[in-house]
């Protein structure tokens, strides 16, 4: 274990990567929680405010992202340093992504509907965050013989044409799959192929003469989330705390207009 430990995390660098993805779980959930006694008037925990101004956390998380990143490039790679610094930049980095439909909205939405964009991107970034521990990026170990460099410039290539797959994926409204595809070899190649999603720029772009294709795309994006948007929104429901009565109610009987 030790072994495995020191080749697969130490060694390759990785264990600041890791330190600060679970304190920025950590930090995320803890949040959670304290915002959801808060909200049920259960407990010690209070908001902060100054005067008649509410002090949102994600302040204290941008002041903690700011000295948890200065500090990892002032630190360098070797001593305690940058294991403290990955550690101040996870929890802050879970305190300002708990309040991302916030920054996006530049409304306190944290509670309505379009907070829940906060708990999807905190579950995007932890996702991609492990894919990367686990070895779906090129991380150097020491110094390279010619055959790894050949393989190294072979994986550049790779991950080159992957982006372009995934700059693609991401004009045709397939934000996850093109997130994914950066780091997951031919993943987004999946979004590059298929069909754009309703409103998207690819959409707009090229299939404004094309009936057919929009009424196709229109039905394939109808069928995706009414597969997918039950299961996430539980999902959201429970490690978000949103209110399950709140939901919508859309009716999965009636698909989209067909266009002629």
């Amino acid at each position: 274990m030790d072994d495995w430990w020191y080749r697969n995390v130490v060694e390759p660098g990785k264990l600041p990567l890791l330190l600060a993805l679970v304190s920025f779980v950590g930090s995320f959930l803890v949040t959670r929680t304290i915002t959801r006694l808060i909200r049920a008037g259960k407990g010690p925990f209070r908001n902060i405010r100054t005067g008649d101004v509410h002090v949102h956390h994600v302040v204290p998380g941008i002041f903690l992202m700011l000295v948890g990143g200065f500090w990892a490039v002032a630190a360098g790679r070797h001593g305690a340093g940058p294991l403290y610094a990955a550690v101040i930049f996870g929890i802050g980095a879970g305190l300002v992504l708990d309040e991302f439909a916030l920054i996006l909205h530049l409304d306190d939405v944290y509670w309505s509907e379009q907070g829940r964009k906060s708990v999807e991107a905190v579950m995007l970034t932890a996702a991609l965050v492990v894919l990367v521990l686990t070895g779906f990026t090129p991380l150097g170990v020491n110094e390279l013989t010619p055959a790894e460099r050949q393989n190294r410039a072979a994986f550049a290539l790779n991950v080159g044409i992957n982006c372009a797959f995934a700059l693609i994926a991401l004009f045709k409204g397939k934000l996850r799959t093109a997130l994914m595809g950066m780091v997951v070899p031919f993943v987004a190649l999946v979004g590059a192929v298929r069909l754009a999603r309703p409103g998207s720029a690819w959409a707009r772009r090229f299939y404004g003469r094309r009936p057919r294709a929009r009424a196709r795309a229109g039905l394939r994006a109808f069928r995706h989330d009414r597969r997918w948007a039950v299961p996430r929104r539980r999902l959201q429901d429970f490690i978000g705390g949103f209110s399950p009565q709140a939901r919508p109610s859309p009716d999965p009987e009636r698909p989209p207009p067909r266009r002629r």
